[in-house]
């Protein structure tokens, strides 16, 4: 079901109560066309425009890697990579602000990442928490707090693909004041995040927005299948916008950040101020 009155814009979704323009980008990469890859996030936003643009989990590298040395060579110590760089002159360009996922490297440590980027430069870094299965033959568990930055006069919330299955994440953002949860995905258990993503929206009442990637992508005898389906979520559970399974495609809805400052599912329950931290300790 989708939220109030709307109308399309070209390839927009468009909410006649929004105030702000949200989108993302579900995509293709090629495995390691760094260059190809931010190329390709430019052709397919086109001429849309977005406050704030999500992109997949690893988008400028692909995901099946097949050793050590693969991962080093494609992963980008940031700010100073060339992805981040590339990302803040998109930003300069689109006039928006850009979350993405991105292989980090700082000395001898390298990390499944997201950055998030704006006109004047690097507002955040964030270190995937829950590593998904080969991922932990990759990368090291990352170290930094779950973000929340300014977009907008919005405050957007980071975290990566499988943190969805760990409600602590999305709750962590919440507590902290995010309206909007930005999470770059390289989704492959068919409907899964696609579900438990409703359900954090409609926990913390918060907006959420799930950028995925499609296609194949098989290396070294390994083989995954994406499962698009990226996604935009109302803090009560609405479906606002949502991908087919296989095709790339940019999609942007307007949206109106206020409305998850509404913490209440009835006059008598908020979600958050009902919570009773005391007996939620082992």
């Amino acid at each position: 079901m989708v939220l109030g009155r709307r109308y399309r814009v070209g390839r927009s979704v468009v909410y006649s109560a929004g105030v702000m323009r949200v989108g993302y980008v579900q995509m293709r990469p090629r495995f390691g066309e760094v260059g190809a890859n931010l190329r390709r996030v430019r052709e397919l936003i086109g001429s849309e425009r977005a406050d704030l643009w999500v992109l997949p989990e690893l988008f400028n590298t692909g995901y099946v890697f097949t050793s050590h040395d693969e991962v080093r060579a494609l992963a980008e110590v940031v700010p100073a990579g060339d992805t981040t760089h590339e990302l803040i002159t998109m930003a300069g360009e689109l006039g928006a602000h850009l979350v993405a996922g991105l292989a980090e490297r700082e000395g001898d440590q390298i990390y499944n990442a997201a950055v998030a980027v704006g006109p004047g430069g690097m507002l955040a870094l964030y270190r995937k928490v829950h590593l998904f299965s080969e991922e932990k033959r990759w990368f090291t568990p990352g170290d930094t707090p779950f973000p929340v930055v300014p977009v907008a006069g919005a405050r957007v919330g980071v975290m990566i693909c499988f943190d969805h299955y760990f409600p602590e994440s999305a709750r962590t953002l919440a507590l902290q004041g995010a309206e909007i949860i930005a999470h770059p995905s390289n989704l492959v258990m068919p409907g899964i995040a696609q579900r438990t993503m409703v359900v954090r929206a409609m926990e913390n009442r918060v907006f959420t927005v799930t950028a995925n990637r499609v296609g194949l992508e098989e290396r070294g005898g390994r083989a995954l299948r994406f499962t698009g389906l990226s996604q935009i979520v109302a803090p009560t559970g609405e479906l606002l916008a949502r991908s087919p399974e296989e095709t790339e495609e940019v999609r942007v809805i307007e949206l109106d950040p206020e409305r998850s400052h509404d913490k209440h599912i009835n006059p008598w329950n908020d979600v958050l101020a009902d919570r009773r931290p005391a007996f939620y300790a082992r």
